[in-house]
C-alpha cells in the first residue's frame, strides 16, 4: 500500500498537484461529534492518534477544523466526467463505484481514486440504456438463462466488480433470465445493482435477487416492496433525479425497514465532481441526521464495497480526508464546504 501511495502523491490532481507525503503531525483538529483529535501521518498513512504532538515531527496546525474521512461516492460514471475523474479526488473523494461504462473503462487507471466498476449494463436486446443515452457500448445483451450467465462470466473476466441490470425502462429480461443472472453473479462474489425507478421494477429486482437499488425509486413504494428490501441497500442519487417528496419518503421508509442508505451522486449525469451539497440537503430532508449522513458517505460504503484503508481515520487508514469548518454531525452541510483536502498524506495545493 505504501509504495502505491507514494506513486499516487506524485500525480497531478485536478490541475493542482500533491507534494510528496512526509512525516507530519496535525494538531488542533476535531472529529465529527466534537472530540479533540491529533493525527500523525507518515508516507500517506495514519500512523498514530497521539494525545500530544511527538517530538521531532513537523507540526501542522489544523486551525480547529473537523477532520472527516475521504468521501465514497457509490454511484458515478467516470467516463462521462468532462474534466476527468482526477478532479473528483482533489475535492476529497477517496473512492467511487462506477455503475455503467464501456467495457474498456474497466482497465482504466484513476489513481489516487480507489474505484470498482460494473462495466456495461447486462440488459435485454434493445434494453436500457443501449438505445438511449448509453448506446451499444453501455450494454451487454442477453435473452435467456445461458446467455445471461455467459454475459456475467464475461464481465467478471474483464474485471467487473459488480453487475448492473435495468428493469422498467424498456425491454426487460424474463424473471428466469434475471434469476440466472443474479445467481451467476453471486456465485462469483459480485453484487447486483438494479436501475429500477418504479415500484414494480424495484419489487421485481429484489425478487430476482438484486442486492441494491442503483437509485432511489421515483414513484411511491408499496409496503411490500419496502419490506422486501430489508437488508438490502439503496444509493441515494436524489439530486440527479429531482429529489421529489416521493423519493425522500422512499429513502426514509427503506432506511426504517433496515435497508442501508449509501451516498451516491450519479456523477456523469451531473457534472460537478466532489461533495454534492444538494444531495446532502436532500438526505437531511429524507430524515437522516448528520451522523447518519457522514456514515453513508464514509464507513458504511467502505464496508459494503470492501474498500481498503478508507472510511475512517483509524491507525492504518489512508490519510485522505476533508477539513471542514463545522461539526458535520450538527451541520452536515459543512461536508460540502471543505477548507482543505488531504490526499494520501499530502495537502492538495490550492484546496
Amino acid at each position: 500500500m505504501i509504495l502505491w501511495l507514494l506513486a499516487c502523491a506524485a500525480r497531478p490532481v485536478g490541475g493542482a498537484s500533491l507534494v510528496v507525503p512526509e512525516h507530519v503531525v496535525i494538531i488542533n483538529l476535531k472529529e465529527p461529534g466534537g472530540a479533540e483529535l491529533i493525527l500523525e501521518i507518515d508516507r500517506g498513512v495514519v500512523v498514530g492518534r497521539p494525545a500530544a504532538a511527538p517530538e521531532g515531527v513537523r507540526v501542522v496546525d489544523g486551525g480547529g477544523a473537523y477532520a472527516v474521512p475521504g468521501v465514497i461516492d457509490s454511484h458515478v460514471h467516470l467516463a462521462l466526467i468532462d474534466d476527468g475523474p482526477a478532479r473528483h479526488g482533489a475535492a476529497g473523494i477517496v473512492a467511487a463505484v462506477d455503475l455503467a461504462s464501456p467495457l474498456t473503462e474497466l482497465a482504466a487507471d484513476h489513481a489516487p481514486l480507489q474505484w470498482i466498476g460494473a462495466g456495461p449494463f447486462v440488459t435485454a436486446p434493445g434494453g436500457y440504456p443501449t438505445t438511449t443515452w448509453g448506446g451499444p457500448s453501455y450494454g451487454v445483451t442477453c435473452d435467456d438463462d445461458a446467455s445471461c450467465r455467459e454475459a456475467v462470466a464475461g464481465l467478471a473476466g474483464d474485471g467487473a466488480r459488480l453487475i448492473k441490470i435495468s428493469l422498467g425502462a424498456g425491454p426487460d429480461l424474463s424473471e428466469a433470465a434475471l434469476s440466472a443472472l443474479t445467481d451467476e453473479a453471486h456465485a462469483r462474489g459480485l453484487k447486483v445493482a438494479a436501475h429500477a425507478l418504479t415500484d414494480d421494477a424495484a419489487a421485481r429486482a429484489r425478487a430476482a435477487g438484486a442486492d441494491l437499488l442503483a437509485h432511489t425509486p421515483m414513484e411511491p413504494l408499496s409496503d411490500a416492496t419496502v419490506e422486501a428490501w430489508r437488508g438490502g441497500a439503496v444509493l441515494s442519487t436524489l439530486h440527479a433525479f429531482g429529489g421529489s417528496s416521493d423519493m425522500r419518503d422512499n429513502v426514509a421508509r427503506l432506511r426504517a425497514s433496515g435497508a442501508s442508505v449509501l451516498y451516491g451522486t450519479d456523477l456523469g449525469n451531473l457534472q460537478e465532481p466532489g461533495v454534492d451539497g444538494e444531495e446532502i440537503d436532500l438526505l437531511v430532508a429524507s430524515g437522516l441526521d448528520g451522523a447518519a449522513i457522514v456514515a453513508a458517505m464514509t464507513e458504511v460504503p467502505a464496508r459494503y464495497w470492501g474498500f481498503e484503508g478508507v472510511g475512517d481515520l483509524a491507525v492504518g487508514s489512508v490519510a485522505t480526508f476533508l477539513l471542514v469548518p463545522e461539526d458535520p454531525h450538527r451541520a452536515p452541510e459543512a461536508l460540502a464546504q471543505a477548507s482543505q483536502v488531504w490526499v494520501a498524506g499530502a495537502p492538495v495545493e490550492g484546496s
